[in-house]
């Protein structure tokens, strides 16, 4: 199989950027001509055609954004691969790369890795953090883009390792002249017959909604769906909707105490978090070491 080479990729994804293969090779101070070669050379390498061609311009076809979508992903770990070097060569001694949930980062994973980082031993370590839903970091880990992935422990992972981390306790929060504010805890069942605001079906949080809801019989009233919990602080300020967050994380948004805050009743509101991993005798010494610090984290986040 004949691999197309970079160039011409990088090439593919400035015409499609661009929008026009003129404005493309003047940007690449390349003559037009030879960006056209190349781009017809790509699509009698893959069989199918990459580009509708217009009089004033260019478009990717359908199967044209699923190679765009693969050169992208590929020039930007080849950015990654270089700043590594780079760092490596400035004198850094180790990268640890993490994917966590929303939760997990929202609460005391940066704090720990704060911690962490300020410790003599890891002066010379640099660490990457970037969020995804729990599914998102158990495929960054098991796919190797990530050395460690942080969220929730009840994700299927049974291929990878898990550490035991901290946990959470997921609470009610409705506005302060809410009926349910009077209560100082309560089931999940009593809230049910409200409009919520949650977040992406593919969250955790909103998961373990649904799958609650369903065991009632019913289902959880969504009224806004937004992305962050921040947003959905302010839904509910706003007097919209309910819904549930996790306790840890209410005192950092504006205006979060001007809700009420109600304890949930139901077990499978305390959550458990955990770090996932490969094979631990196989990770660099930067991120075993993470790995050490954050599961010792346990012990002082006691039940």
């Amino acid at each position: 199989m004949h691999t197309p080479d970079l160039k011409s990729l990088q090439l593919f994804a400035a015409v499609c950027d661009a929008g026009n293969i003129k404005r493309a090779a003047l940007q690449a101070h390349i003559e037009p001509s030879a960006v056209s070669k190349r781009m017809s050379q790509l699509e009698e390498r893959f069989g199918v055609k990459l580009l509708h061609r217009a009089r004033h311009g260019v478009a990717p076809t359908v199967a044209g954004e699923a190679v765009l979508e693969h050169t992208r992903s590929l020039l930007h770990i080849l950015q990654r691969i270089d700043a590594d070097v780079q760092a490596f060569a400035a004198g850094v001694q180790g990268k640890v790369r993490i994917v966590a949930s929303a939760s997990a980062i929202a609460e005391s994973l940066l704090d720990d890795i704060a911690d962490f980082m300020r410790e003599p031993a890891h002066q010379a370590i640099q660490v990457e953090v970037e969020e995804a839903n729990s599914q998102g970091v158990v495929r960054a880990v098991r796919d190797g883009s990530a050395a460690l992935g942080v969220c929730w422990d009840q994700v299927e992972a049974r291929d990878l390792h898990q550490i035991p981390y901290r946990h959470d306790d997921l609470v009610l929060a409705v506005p302060r002249h809410h009926p349910l504010a009077k209560h100082d805890s309560l089931y999940l069942a009593d809230a049910l017959p409200y409009p919520f605001v949650g977040l992406p079906p593919s969250s955790a949080v909103t998961r373990m909604l649904d799958r609650a809801a369903a065991e009632h019989n019913t289902a959880v009233r969504w009224r806004v769906v937004v992305s962050n919990f921040d947003a959905a602080v302010r839904v509910i300020l706003a007097g919209l909707a309910i819904t549930v967050l996790p306790r840890e994380v209410m005192g950092v948004f504006a205006g979060a105490d001007q809700l009420s805050i109600i304890a949930l009743r139901d077990d499978w509101t305390r959550r458990r978090f955990a770090v996932y991993l490969r094979e631990p005798g196989l990770l660099p010494p930067a991120a075993r070491s993470m790995v050490d610090f954050l599961g010792a984290r346990l012990v002082t986040n006691p039940e």
